[in-house]
């Protein structure tokens, strides 16, 4: 077999970028449109793979929670498939002028979307962002690299030998999508100083896979270490909003990044809200509380909070809880605390509401709803390749526009600068 060679498959995908940037929307539409069809016609194969990799899961000690992760039914193989439909049906920013406007000398000038060129994705575990990552760079007119991890990596390539037979079948440069086959450290070393011919690196994963990537590239770096998302009960709160976003909030799927994981209460509602607080976790999920000094006697089996809980991202059935005198103190804790994810007030005052949301510069900041809807999808932007939590140069879930970048175009009529 023949050596995989990093510099050169990324001076091939910086050239196939060029085709993709130029399909038409009607084109990129057909091709993941057939991708999907493809997908579910080769379930069978792609399951027999997938097979594999839990084989040898089960065999390297994984946990049942990583092998269901890295499972591939024919149902959810449907669902990606689906979830590739869905991307055809959402808009397509690429080419779009905004802002266009009629300058003294006559020229009109505005700005034009255009893709960001060949995006690179590290990731863990999960077999379907392969597919679904590479249907949203196509249809942003961006090539894509995939490096997934050594533990889905009979899948991943089934899967991108399916999207590979479509880009054949209708003449398109297969390396448009690229799957890494060497799923060693030193290939991901090799690949952040492709400077000249990647243009952007998302990781997906873990903390410490995005801090090693985000310590070792020499390409820009989307950035989401993780997400210790606040929920805080102001003391004009309604009551069972509270109680019904704290438990959707933290015990719906408590190892997404968007999972509550610190629950601040105003010391006006404390005596109201903690009781109801500690019988809701306790019925709902057997939630493990680290609180403060005075909210520790209403959850039984508690744990005081150390200064660690309230950085902590738990990703599980845990959460911190912490009374605080005063709207500004919560301001303050969450601006200290924050990982710049998701923050969350209820509060029934609107001039409340409206403060919290001037005060407080997390990627998504929320009144009265929970935290389980920072998510793509539930935001209006379709299916999302990832949430930035640094500010340059997407921030929050990036859909389809996130995958952009704008130009000038300048519209004259023979004008000359004087």
């Amino acid at each position: 077999m023949t050596q995989f060679n990093m510099a050169e498959n990324a001076k091939l995908v910086k050239k196939a970028s060029r085709v993709v940037a130029q399909l038409t929307t009607s084109q990129k539409n057909l091709l993941l449109t057939d991708m999907a069809t493809a997908i579910e016609n080769t379930a069978d194969f792609i399951m027999v793979e997938n097979s594999k990799d839990i084989q040898s899961g089960r065999d390297k000690g994984l946990s049942e929670a990583m092998l269901d992760r890295l499972l591939l039914t024919k149902e959810r193989i449907t669902g990606i498939a689906d979830a590739i439909r869905e991307i055809v049906t959402l808009t397509d920013p690429v080419g779009d002028i905004a802002k266009l406007a009629l300058r003294p000398n006559g020229m009109q000038v505005g700005k034009m979307r255009i893709p960001l060129g060949v995006i690179a994705m590290i990731y863990e575990s999960r077999p379907n962002v392969t597919a679904e990552a590479a249907a949203l760079c196509i249809k942003s007119g961006n090539a894509v690299i995939l490096r997934g991890g050594s533990e889905a990596i009979f899948s991943n390539i089934a899967l991108a030998n399916c999207l590979h037979k479509v880009l054949d079948e209708q003449g398109i440069d297969k390396n448009i999508v690229s799957v890494i086959p060497d799923t060693s450290r030193d290939i991901i070393n090799e690949l952040l100083i492709q400077r000249d011919n990647i243009d952007l690196v998302i990781p997906r994963g873990g903390e410490g896979l995005i801090r090693y990537v985000t310590e070792n590239s020499q390409i820009p770096v989307i950035q989401h270490f993780k997400g210790v998302c606040h929920l805080y009960i102001d003391k004009y709160a309604d009551l069972t909003k509270a109680i019904n976003i704290l438990v959707n909030g933290k015990t719906q799927r408590p190892s997404a990044c968007n999972s509550l994981e610190t629950l601040l209460v105003h010391q006006d509602i404390a005596e109201q809200f903690l009781p109801l607080a500690a019988k809701a976790l306790a019925d709902s999920a057997q939630v493990k509380v680290h609180a403060c000094e005075n909210s520790l006697s209403y959850f039984s089996g508690s744990e005081i909070a150390t200064e660690d809980d309230y950085h902590a991202e738990y990703l599980a059935q845990e959460i911190a809880v912490k009374v605080i005198e005063n709207f500004d103190c919560a301001i303050e804790h969450i601006n200290e605390y924050s990982s710049d994810h998701t923050e969350v007030i209820v509060s029934q005052d609107t001039s409340r509401t409206q403060q919290f949301i001037r005060a407080i510069n997390s990627s998504v900041v929320m009144a009265n709803a929970s935290s389980r809807f920072s998510d793509g999808g539930q935001l209006g932007l379709g299916s999302e390749i990832g949430i930035s939590t640094s500010k340059l140069h997407a921030y929050g879930p990036m859909g389809l526009a996130s995958l952009t970048t704008e130009k000038f175009v300048v519209f004259g009529d023979g004008q000359v600068r004087e």
